[in-house]
């Protein structure tokens, strides 16, 4: 009983006394707001080392690369031909030339008038390297590739009057420079061929003039290829991470904080966003950095041919003609005198499908697999010759630019060949015809200097009979330079010469 007592009278002094400290103590923690919060903690967010991780937080990643990622504010001057008797437009005649200080230029050398207007323009790029107190900054061609002015702006609001080292529209990759005697942060380029489907990426940029915007999705696509007048020298990576006007030239990150891409260009009707955006793989552009800082321009290997992918619609029965099967590849159209090609032996009707071991798909992969090929060096070319499989080796040169490339008309045999299917008969009223028809005669070449044209069926070829595309490549690259070409046009025979 007396036992009983104690446990009681033990139970009701503890409990007394709980009440009192949880009285005081909810007393002392009651902040004046009268909301609990908690305390702050010292951050320990750092890049993930998990895949775990990556579910809390891409603050660590975006704190290691954000500072990397500069925008580009661009000005190009562009020089336009006035209307004639230099008349002024409205504008120009109430405030005394156009926005950004335009200049009416009136000594055209052919009498003609210009006028200079500025036209601004905005994106996004990528530190790659600093050498001493000189920074390199990569971007698009389209950013800052015509530029008269281009301003970097760092993450930290610093900005830098910069210059251009180089530019590359077949990749549309630039790369500017600015001085700083300061550290800056560079990026770390990351392996874009190990990129998969599916994996999470953060897109980093300037869209709209929103300096320091980071996106996140994942990646849609592998090797995909342009459209359009979009570069095709490249294959591109696609995602879903936001990328808007602006974004030009800036980052696509991994998870582990390294640029796999430079975002480039999206699909879209309106303009905006619509979860279609495209990166060149950083792979790609890795070497294009490196040309432009150790020579100041981006040397491609040239073949010295015209290609074209095979396909039924086109090329009506040419697999089975040539012995192609399913394979990809691409097919040599014409060879260009004296070239790398010409030099090694490749000749028109053949189907390259490797070059150096790389299986090639179709003929955008073979110019993009060829870019890549230094100047001087070899390469081992895998094709199909008159249905059987063999080898050469190639020493590539270096591609002359744009406008030198499509001013060389001296190509073999300068026209192209296709066979004749059912749809063509009909359509033409050709009958019973036998050869191969001209589709396509290019300018400037000896084919259209002898009078070849399209619509031309070609029946033979130093007599020898043509029914056929494999019979037609067989006499078109016998070892005789001068070709007689018996030709049925509109139903009469004619015969036509050219030299090789």
């Amino acid at each position: 009983m007396r036992l009983k007592r104690f446990l009681l009278l033990l139970l009701i002094f503890i409990f007394s006394v709980s009440i009192i400290f949880a009285m005081g103590s909810s007393e002392q923690a009651k902040p004046e707001s009268g909301i609990t919060e908690s305390q702050p903690s010292q951050d320990q967010r750092v890049v993930p080392g998990t895949k775990e991780e990556v579910y809390y937080s891409f603050s660590g990643i975006t704190k290691k690369v954000l500072p990397s990622v500069v925008e580009l504010d661009v000005v190009e001057v562009v020089r336009q031909e006035t209307t004639p008797f230099n008349f002024l437009n409205p504008f120009d005649f109430f405030f005394g030339g156009g926005r950004g200080g335009d200049n009416n230029n009136n000594n055209g050398k052919n009498g003609k008038t210009y006028r200079e207007f500025e036209r601004p323009g905005l994106g996004s790029g990528i530190i790659i390297k600093q050498d001493g107190d000189t920074v390199y900054v990569l971007t698009n061609s389209h950013v800052a590739g015509k530029a008269d002015q281009i301003t970097v702006k760092l993450s930290d609001g610093k900005k830098f009057e910069a210059t251009k080292v180089g530019a590359d529209d077949r990749m549309d990759l630039a790369l500017v420079s600015f001085k700083c005697s300061e550290k800056v942060p560079v990026a770390t380029f990351g392996d874009s061929d190990s990129l998969e489907v599916g994996d999470i990426v953060l897109a980093i940029g300037t869209p709209y003039g929103y300096e320091s915007t980071v996106t996140m999705g994942i990646v849609s696509g592998l090797q995909r290829k342009s459209t359009g007048n979009i570069s095709s020298y490249t294959d591109y990576i696609q995602t879903d991470a936001s990328i808007n006007p602006g974004n030009s030239g800036g980052a696509l990150v991994n998870m582990k904080g390294e640029v796999v891409g430079i975002n480039t260009w999206i699909a879209t009707q309106s303009g905006g966003s619509v979860g279609l955006g495209f990166a060149i793989p950083s792979n790609n552009a890795k070497r294009i950095a490196n040309d432009f800082i150790t020579k100041g321009k981006v040397e491609y290997g040239w073949l010295g041919v015209s290609i074209d992918t095979v396909d039924e619609n086109s090329y009506p029965d040419l697999r089975k003609d040539l012995g192609l099967g399913n394979k990809g590849g691409g097919l040599i159209l014409g060879v260009f005198k004296d070239s790398p090609a010409d030099k090694a032996g490749i000749l028109p009707g053949d189907f390259i499908t490797k070059i150096n071991g790389t299986v090639i798909s179709d003929s955008t992969q073979l110019t993009k697999v060829i870019g890549t090929i230094a100047p001087k060096e070899k390469a081992v070319f895998t094709l199909i010759r008159n249905k059987k499989e063999m080898t050469l080796s190639v020493v590539l040169e270096a591609r002359d630019d744009e406008e030198k490339v499509q001013a060389n008309h001296d190509v073999y045999p300068g026209f192209l060949a296709i066979n004749i299917d059912e749809k063509m008969r009909t359509k033409g009223e050709l009958g019973d015809i036998k050869g191969v028809m001209i589709v396509a005669v290019s300018q400037g070449t000896a084919a259209e200097q002898a009078n070849l044209r399209a619509g031309d069926i070609i029946q033979e070829i130093n007599d020898k009979p043509v029914t056929n595309m494999l019979e037609f490549y067989n006499a078109l690259n016998d070892k005789s330079s001068k070709k007689m070409f018996q030709i049925n046009r509109n139903g009469q025979k004619i015969i036509i010469g050219i030299v090789k």
